[in-house]
């Protein structure tokens, strides 16, 4: 896969830096778009499960913004959490200013 690399303007470093809309005006970084993910699935760590409401989400990217293992996406419907990825840390519950995530015995779900 190729990039191409295109220089900001000012306006452009200050939006995405300083003064970001949300989540969706972030570009993707090296880190979040690198292939060593698949070897680094973490999820068997987990003993809490984060639980989405989509009918509470109001896709903010708060969870998205705040999950140290990038392991929530905000889509259209909502924020999605990929399993194999999360450890439950229960961050993205925490930081939720709508309270559309809580967090669940993993037990329950096996």
């Amino acid at each position: 896969m190729k990039s191409e690399v295109r220089i900001m303007t000012k306006e452009e470093v200050y939006r995405i830096v300083i003064d970001p809309k949300d989540h969706r005006d972030v570009p993707l970084t090296f880190i979040t778009d690198c292939p060593s993910y698949l070897m680094t699935k973490t999820g068997s760590w987990r003993t809490l499960r984060p639980i989405v409401d989509n009918e509470k989400c109001i896709k903010c990217g708060i969870c998205w913004k705040f999950c140290p293992d990038v392991s929530i996406h905000v889509k259209d419907d909502g924020a999605e959490v990929d399993y194999e990825f999360c450890k439950g840390c229960g961050i993205c519950a925490k930081e939720c200013p709508v309270d559309a995530i809580i967090m669940e015995k993993e037990e329950d779900y096996v």
